[in-house]
């Protein structure tokens, strides 16, 4: 079967943020999209300024992130060198220039708005269609109660607005709009979705089972530096007070687990409790060494941020995926994706202390089945083609 071939436009935030795990959350849609035949623009424009990792500050001057952009893309593939286009926080802009920037959106089949990353200009919206990708739920639609009520904010209201304004809403809570699922679903028809992967981009680099390191890993930030949301009475939160629940764990678990950790986590604390942690700037500031990191772990271990899981939102990480499509397996935190995502082999869920103790036993007993498992778990759910295509026919679905 010929597919259309179409032009699409993808936002995000790689050179905003310089590390692996956000090249990757990102560009896999744009490498997605190209190998499925699609002509493709990458599009940064946050209106943010950009941080620079080795003074641990944000700066106005994207010089520095724009280089490493155009590097790693061309590292990618080598097709997409100069189908890029970032603009920094002073105007300057970088890759392709800003008149052909706007000549492609006006010709666009498609803009994909990946977690309210762009600035929202006239000229995006010119495109035949353009979709949110919400990859951030409870954050995104805490807002709709008091929207709807009128008791909200000025700058809350305009976000909402904005949002609006765009034809199709994709989200990555999976278990929206079931009764277990707190999020609100006034205002928007969301439209679930997960992470693509493309999986060339890691079958050379599957590690045998007996030459990973024996060690759970993860790549995390200790706390985001928004604050949670409220919805009502419920004031949710990042991802620490969910790591305080299971501050004991490495007490009780038969594997040693290393967290690669930002922000100001307590790190005197965890180590008396038994954790291994390294600065995650060592394994993400670049996607290659990210990719290894991962590559060389025996599984994953990791909590969800607290919004996501105490909403039971279905959210899936977009790491964990990575992890998977390396054959690596995950032990990840239930969120409530278990109803489109089967776990048990190579995805194994945790509740409380002592379903994370009987899930790491699991994975150290039988670890080739679990690694076999994961790679078939990324191949039928977050394999790029299958995911893009599904949701290239529902965002053009009018």
């Amino acid at each position: 079967m010929t597919v259309k071939k179409l032009r699409i436009a993808v936002t995000g935030l790689a050179a905003t943020y310089p590390f692996g795990g956000v090249f990757w959350d990102y560009l896999q849609y744009v490498l997605g999209l190209h190998r499925l035949g699609h002509q493709v623009l990458y599009i940064e424009d946050t209106g943010k300024w950009c941080y620079n990792p080795t003074t641990y500050t944000f700066v106005e001057d994207g010089t520095r992130n724009a280089a490493l952009l155009a590097k790693n893309i061309e590292r990618m593939e080598r097709e997409l060198r100069d189908r890029w286009f970032y603009r920094d926080a002073t105007g300057k802009t970088y890759g392709r220039d800003w008149d052909s920037v706007k000549a492609f959106c006006r010709e666009a089949d498609l803009f994909l708005h990946i977690s309210a990353s762009c600035w929202m200009r006239e000229e995006y919206f010119a495109a035949a269609r353009v979709a949110f990708i919400d990859s951030d739920p409870m954050y995104t639609q805490s807002s709709v109660p008091d929207y709807l009520t009128g008791q909200i904010s000025k700058e809350a209201r305009s976000r909402v607005e904005k949002l609006l304004q765009h034809d199709v809403f994709f989200t990555f809570a999976e278990n929206i709009g079931n009764a277990d699922c707190l999020i609100p679903t006034g205002l928007f028809n969301w439209i679930p979705t997960r992470q693509p992967v493309v999986l060339d981009c890691f079958k050379d680099f599957i590690v045998p089972v007996s030459g990973r390191r024996p060690v759970l890993t993860t790549v995390a930030s200790w706390e985001p530096s928004e604050k949670g949301p409220r919805v009502g009475d419920v004031q949710y939160y990042g991802k620490s007070t969910e790591f305080e629940r299971y501050m004991e764990l490495p007490a009780v678990s038969t594997l040693p687990i290393e967290l690669a950790i930002s922000g100001k986590a307590p790190l005197s604390r965890l180590h008396q409790n038994g954790w291994a942690t390294i600065d995650a700037y060592q394994v993400s500031f670049d996607p290659w060494v990210y990719r290894h990191y991962l590559a060389h772990s025996f599984g994953e271990w990791s909590v969800a941020k607290n919004a996501y899981a105490a909403s039971r939102s279905g959210w899936f990480s977009c790491r964990s995926a990575c992890y998977l499509s390396l054959g690596v397996p995950v032990i990840v935190q239930d969120t409530g994706f278990g109803r489109v995502i089967p776990a048990g082999d190579g995805i194994l869920t945790f509740n409380d202390m002592e379903q994370a103790r009987d899930a790491i036993e699991r994975l150290r007993n039988e670890p080739e089945k679990h690694a076999t498992a994961a790679l078939a778990m990324a191949r039928e759910y977050f394999d790029a083609n299958k995911v893009l295509a599904k949701l290239i026919e529902r965002a053009l679905d009018r």
